[in-house]
């Protein structure tokens, strides 16, 4: 385990409120990280992706950048645009 891994574990351990907040902020970083990486795989630009979904590149490089709020209907009609489904699993 890195030495980055242990100190957050560490951290986690010792402080609830840090845990729930970096888990949160984990989650909303990922879902930015799938959303991009879909994107760029479909050979799509941002300007080119907002153009299809009627809005504006800086609105594209918020969902990716910052998508702690980003609604569900969002990212499927982010996935639909480039081609792709969403598949949601709870385990």
């Amino acid at each position: 385990m890195s030495d980055l891994k242990k100190y957050i574990s560490k951290r986690k351990e010792q402080d609830e409120v840090f845990s729930l907040n970096f888990d949160k902020g984990y989650q909303a970083f990922k879902i930015g990280v799938l959303l991009k990486e879909a994107r760029e795989s479909a050979g799509v630009t941002q300007e080119e992706l907002a153009s299809r979904l009627s809005t504006k590149k800086s609105a594209i490089s918020r969902i990716e950048n910052h998508a702690e709020d980003v609604k569900l209907s969002t990212i499927e009609k982010v996935a639909n645009a480039l081609g792709k489904n969403v598949e949601i699993r709870i385990y």
